[in-house]
């Protein structure tokens, strides 16, 4: 059971720059002590305080955090959550990662994904109908440049002959990668492809992604594929000493969070689609502090969020957990830190795989 912890490296206005990247590195160094088997970093353009965006950020250069992140500490992994390919240079990138997997000794896990976020792709002046395809080209170039000595490419986006990549990735044949299932039909094709992936509660239940998970396995079996599939979640948790205060620290940031998520997100460049949940259901998302507490998340003592995490777990088979600890990026950074704490202390040693029981050899 591999736990992690999600680092969308909030910046908000209270805070300036220096402080927050300072808070990125106090806050992966602490995973570490804490316990936490990784940190999982988001990618974040255009996102400053007081913006539109749902949460400022100073994560738009995920590889360069995670390299300095792997020099601050010697066991925990540093993951991406996730990489947006389409925004970068396959080559460029096949090498960045390749040298961060040496920096760390073997420690990077490459989580990718096209994102949900179309103003990133208008900040690149990249339209954002081509994700799709400019993605699939991107992870092609990019497993070549890892695997082959030398490689050709020809295609739509990108032409190159007799490129050789150094260094080559550290981890053989490359860093373990992972996709972030983000709408219905993404599941069946990762299934089909033995992609391990990532899934999220956000604007979606429990049981729709059960659904989805099944279909995602269904997929993986027909395509011959050994076990059953490799699937994380990543879910908003919060954990305090009592209810009481597990309940009302998070409540304005989560109400925050949740306001934005009352109806689909509409079709425009600046529309905000959560690309950590995938769109499974087309229900609109009660934003009621009650009905996401019921549905959405894991608040409470740490007695009670083992009890939720676990039984989530055992039902969708799971092969990790990854804490969202900021839910809206409002939170104070005390009580905060507290609450990853409490989550890699006494939280994180109680989860037991649902692996085994999900039929994952």
């Amino acid at each position: 059971m591999h736990i992690g912890l999600m680092m969308e490296c909030d910046y908000q206005a209270d805070r300036s720059q220096e402080q927050a990247f300072g808070d990125i590195f106090a806050t992966a160094s602490n995973a570490e002590e804490w316990g936490f088997d990784g940190v999982w970093l988001a990618e974040r353009h255009f996102a400053p305080p007081g913006g539109i965006r749902p949460v400022p950020s100073v994560v738009s250069s995920p590889l360069i955090i995670a390299a300095a992140i792997a020099a601050r500490t010697s066991r925990i992994r540093v993951g991406t959550a996730v990489l947006v390919l389409p925004l970068g240079h396959p080559v460029r990138m096949a090498e960045e990662v390749a040298t961060i997997d040496n920096i760390s000794q073997g420690r990077l896990d490459l989580g990718i994904g096209r994102s949900g976020l179309p103003w990133s792709y208008s900040g690149y002046d990249i339209p954002y109908a081509e994700s799709r395809e400019r993605f699939n080209e991107f992870f092609e170039v990019m497993q070549m440049a890892w695997t082959q000595e030398e490689f050709s490419h020809k295609g739509k986006y990108y032409d190159f002959q007799d490129v050789c990549v150094v260094p080559k990735p550290f981890q053989k044949p490359h860093p373990p990668l992972r996709y972030a299932a983000t709408s219905r039909e993404t599941f069946a094709d990762m299934g089909k492809l033995g992609m391990p992936i990532f899934v999220g509660i956000g604007r979606t239940t429990v049981s729709d992604l059960a659904q989805a998970i099944s279909e995602y396995r269904q997929a993986w079996k027909e395509a011959g594929h050994t076990g059953d599939g490799d699937v994380m979640l990543r879910m908003g948790a919060y954990v305090a000493e009592d209810m009481e205060r597990a309940i009302s620290d998070p409540k304005e940031s989560t109400q925050f969070f949740y306001s934005g998520m009352q109806a689909p997100a509409p079709q425009s460049p600046q529309a905000w689609v959560d690309e950590q949940s995938p769109s499974v259901s087309q229900n609109p998302v009660d934003s009621q502090y009650e009905a996401v507490l019921r549905d959405r998340l894991a608040y409470g003592t740490p007695d009670v969020v083992t009890r939720r995490l676990q039984e989530i777990i055992d039902e969708l088979g799971l092969s990790g957990i990854i804490m969202m600890p900021n839910v809206g990026g409002k939170i104070p950074r005390d009580r905060l830190s507290a609450s990853i704490r409490l989550f890699g202390e006494e939280v994180a040693p109680r989860l037991t795989s649902g692996a085994t029981k999900a039929g994952i050899a």
